[in-house]
């Protein structure tokens, strides 16, 4: 499809800041774990050098393009980054005696990797701080990659967080992972081969390495806007940015080398107000107001760095930058509120606001490769007004599959449904031809004309998109589509659920209320409805002397967890004692209560009955529950 034609396409300053102070990069850009496993490869994308085809649109292309830049950049004299090597971006400050790390990326491999690259051209410099921006795993996952707990616990490495970050990291990626993680397959396009008709990138970088995850716990936290801290002779000044990009986020200013590292809340894409994988749902208001206070507070800033893409220099072109992001988000948010206090749905503001105006619309750092003006309105009204519209009709719908047979069976059956889609294809009508067919095969599964017209017209859909996310999901829903239709079995999905054998890296960060409240969120309400279970947990290496002794009472379909005893001195049924690994080896899957008693690492006194009773009552997450198919 042609370029959009407000966009300045001779523009080069993006792809000279983006290769701008280039030290050394890896050659080839491949990063593998241990056992030999790719993690990481940048080469992948390699296509992107070509000229852009006609199954990609040009403006996602040429972001692509500057995604893929990869290596160790000088930013400022005693400031560098790792790009290219994750989705998101590493930063290095150096100080007396080591280096301060800024955002470790996603997982050990790639960290470690970038680490190396800049000890193979800066010294052997030791970590003694690192900084998580906020509380995404592509932030935080990678720190044992540049420390470990034992140098955190002995205080020869510091770990600064922002007010909050612990429980917002653990509620997102522990509480609801798994169903986040299958989203984020058509979201990032995981499943998707790297090349013109498949994946492209996806606007805020060209994919999440994979690899070991882990989370140390915070030493330090930052509590307030203007809190300055000293990080090895390195001065560092704060602002808290609350429910922005993440519910615990902040920026760093870097007041000696006159560098604002602005964390995700400004990029070089208009971001998401709500993720397709699945998140709360962020507040566009308020990240417009913070940029505005990082203005007022930054105001001197010359260089801005962020958590992804490359730098911006120049104390106009950063103040430029951040007033684009900020006034991106003002205008979406008081446009929806606007147009909703006219009585319009999400979906009907979305068609009205379908491009920035003026400038704004030319502007490059907001163009929705990330996220898009369409669902980032959807969002804003979501926030406000929840899932309802305020029409009766659309209180108590059908769910999916009854609604779809009753639409087929109206339009008189699944062939004629198919026939009047073909029609909608064929004049360009795709949203239509998509819903249509979406009903048919909700209705009748197996319906292989439907099934591979929806391949074509998600595919179709998918090819036109600037927005990288939406040309993931169409895509990849063609592909399982497509993988559904050669294997027959529309159920293959239903089945896979979390194996065994899990990394222990992430609980072992958690408090033990945490963990006990993973298990709730797992257990089977229903079934568990008619039982009263009543367990004591005793913990034998906590930090304190005495241990920690915890209380778990079912009843009602629900796991409530007390510290200390019961209420009213009751009895418990069961007492376990254990080391809190134990635990987290238990959930990580690594292990089960069974066999950990008839190992002796879990002691149990009285009726032993009420383990496997309450440990079959767990369920299990399914890995890959159907999307596309019911």
């Amino acid at each position: 499809m042609p370029a959009t034609p407000e966009l300045d396409w001779n523009d080069r300053t993006d792809h000279d800041n983006a290769t701008r102070g280039l030290i050394d990069r890896l050659d080839p850009c491949i990063v593998r774990n241990d056992s030999g496993r790719v993690v990481w490869d940048n080469e992948r994308w390699a296509f992107l050098d070509r000229d852009c085809p006609p199954t990609v649109h040009p403006s996602l292309w040429r972001q692509g393009q500057l995604n893929r830049i990869h290596g160790l950049f000088e930013v400022v004299p005693g400031v560098y980054q790792v790009r290219g090597l994750d989705i998101s971006t590493m930063t290095i400050v150096e100080g007396d005696t080591g280096v301060v790390v800024v955002d470790p990326l996603t997982s050990k491999e790639v960290a470690a990797a970038g680490l190396e690259l800049y000890r193979r051209n800066r010294g052997d410099r030791p970590v003694m701080a690192v900084v998580y921006t906020h509380s995404h795993a592509d932030h935080f996952g990678g720190v044992l990659g540049v420390t470990t707990a034992k140098a955190v616990e002995a205080g020869e490495c510091a770990i600064v967080a922002p007010e909050g970050f612990l429980h917002h990291a653990v509620s997102e990626n522990v509480f609801v992972g798994p169903a986040m993680f299958r989203r984020a397959v058509y979201m990032y396009g995981h499943s998707l081969p790297a090349g013109p008709e498949g994946q492209v990138g996806f606007g805020l970088g060209q994919g999440a390495a994979s690899g070991a995850m882990g989370l140390l716990a915070p030493s330090e936290a930052v509590t307030a806007t203007g809190q300055e801290m000293v990080l090895d002779a390195v001065p560092l000044v704060f602002q808290l940015t609350p429910d922005t990009e993440a519910p615990a986020e902040l920026n760093v200013y870097l007041p000696d080398r006159k560098v604002l590292l602005i964390a995700e809340n400004a990029s070089h894409t208009l971001h998401n107000v709500l993720t397709l994988r699945g998140a709360q749902v962020r507040d566009a208001h308020a990240w417009a107001s913070y940029l505005t206070e990082s203005i007022q507070l930054f105001g001197g800033a010359e260089v801005l760095i962020g958590s992804h893409h490359w730098p911006t220099w120049g104390r106009a072109e950063v103040l430029n930058l951040i007033t684009e992001q900020r006034d991106a988000y003002a205008y979406l948010h008081d446009q929806t509120v606007r147009l909703m206090n006219r009585g319009l749905t999400g979906p009907e503001i979305a068609e009205e606001l379908a491009e920035f105006p003026g400038e704004l619309g030319r502007a490059w750092s907001v163009r929705g490769y990330y996220g898009s003006i369409s669902h980032n309105v959807k969002a804003i009204y979501q926030r406000y007004m929840g899932w309802y519209d305020g029409n009766p009709a659309h209180l108590w719908q059908h769910p999916p599959v009854e609604q779809a047979k009753r639409y087929v069976a109206a339009i008189g059956g699944a062939d004629a449904t198919v026939a009047k889609a073909r029609v909608a294809f064929d004049e360009g009508d795709l949203r239509w031809a998509a819903e249509l067919l979406n009903h048919v095969v909700f209705a009748e599964p197996d319906h292989a004309a439907a099934r591979d017209l929806q391949i074509a017209t998600y595919e179709r859909l998918g090819f036109a998109q600037e927005n990288g996310t939406w040309r993931n999901a169409y895509l990849t829903g063609a592909k399982e589509l497509r993988e559904a239709r050669h294997t027959g079995d529309a159920d293959t999905a239903r089945t896979k659920r979390s194996s065994r054998g899990g990394s222990t890296d992430m609980l072992a960060a958690l408090s033990t209320r945490q963990l006990f409240e993973t298990m709730a969120v797992r257990l089977d309400g229903p079934r568990a409805a008619a039982l009263r279970l009543l367990m004591r947990w005793e913990f034998a290496d906590t930090d304190t002397d005495i241990g920690e002794v915890w209380t778990l009472l079912l009843g009602n379909g629900v796991l409530t967890s007390m510290r200390g005893d019961a209420p009213g001195g009751e009895p418990p049924q069961l007492t376990l004692r254990l080391e809190r690994s134990t635990l987290d080896r238990i959930l990580a899957g690594q292990a089960t209560f069974t066999e950990s008693v008839g190992s002796g690492a879990v002691a149990a006194d009285g009726d032993l009955a009420v383990l496997p009773t309450f440990h079959d009552l767990l369920e299990e997450p399914l890995r890959k529950f159907p999307i596309v198919l019911p």
